[in-house]
């Protein structure tokens, strides 16, 4: 069983039909738990009620929530989400207890035996928790996977955060609206394909070996040193589009230290994030026959 650290931000999504628990980092450790990893949230939350709801609601799932700090002050992370034609868009509020992670010899230990680890950069829009996350990476074994999931949200991103996170990445995940931010924060052209984006980020960071890059309903491209794979998505009719993307790198992930080809990886990202758009919320219920015929579509 692989260990997966999901290293970010935990908080409430307030949805126009009520509050679901979700964070781009907590959603993708939910799933890496559900597809067998051994899956462990780092992250704040306040001493509130929220805070005390998202322990509650996390617990069925089979994922390791130990490692969940409780802030005595600031409050847990809230979201306030609209959504358009299935589109989300979100004001973040500020500041929250992910805003302060507390560095832990506990923390240290997790990240040291790590077998992948998934960051973003939005818990890193306060210098405090930006230290600490990269304190963990440094923490991290060569061996270890270490995933960028962008995620960017203004105006919680630099320049300065984006190519610091990459040269602590061996993956980056991002979506195709978002690879022209990188390349133009970079300095990079953001004229060209996708995959010509994605062989100029390779370029410039040497400890980067895989490109993730989806693309909504149209599906994914991957880009690796010496091979890329195209895959055109799977036919959803989307419910709301919040958590699909990350469940697409925890299924990436999984087959990733599997040690699956381009080809499986693609299709398990696309089938994992297809499910999750087609239902209501990050973290929607997962029974286990359809467990079973999505792990058959991937491998079969």
């Amino acid at each position: 069983m692989h260990r997966i650290l999901g290293i970010g931000e935990l908080l409430w999504d307030m949805l126009p039909e009520g509050p679901q628990l979700g964070g781009a980092p907590a959603n993708y450790t939910v799933m890496a738990g559900r597809l067998g990893n051994h899956a462990t949230i780092i992250s704040r939350i306040g001493h509130d009620e929220l805070g005390d709801r998202a322990l509650e609601v996390l617990r069925p799932f089979p994922v390791d929530c130990g490692q969940i700090q409780v802030d005595p002050e600031l409050p847990t992370g809230r979201v306030t989400v609209t959504l358009e034609e299935g589109q989300p868009s979100y004001t973040i509020h500020k500041p929250v207890a992910w805003d302060s992670f507390e560095l832990s010899e506990d923390w240290l230990g997790e990240a040291a035996r790590a077998d992948a680890v998934c960051f973003g950069s939005l818990a890193q829009r306060s210098e405090k928790s930006r230290r600490t996350i990269h304190t963990l990476l440094r923490a991290t074994s060569p061996e270890c996977l270490r995933i960028f999931d962008v995620n960017l949200r203004a105006p919680y991103y630099t320049a300065e955060i984006v190519r610091e996170s990459l040269e602590r990445a061996s993956v980056i995940k991002m979506n195709d609206v978002e690879v022209p931010q990188v390349l133009g924060l970079l300095g990079l052209t953001t004229a060209g394909s996708l995959r010509e984006g994605a062989g100029w980020i390779l370029k410039q960071f040497e400890e980067l070996d895989l490109v993730a890059i989806t693309r909504g309903g149209e599906g994914s491209l991957l880009v690796g040193r010496s091979e890329w794979h195209e895959h055109p998505g799977i036919p959803t009719r989307v419910a709301d589009t919040i958590g699909a993307g990350d469940a697409f790198t925890a299924a990436m992930t999984t087959y990733l230290l599997r040690g699956a080809p381009l080809a499986v990886l693609n299709e398990a990202g696309n089938r994992w994030g297809s499910f999750v758009a087609s239902q209501s919320g990050a973290m929607p219920a997962i029974e286990p026959e359809t467990l079973e015929r999505i792990t058959r579509e991937i491998e079969g």
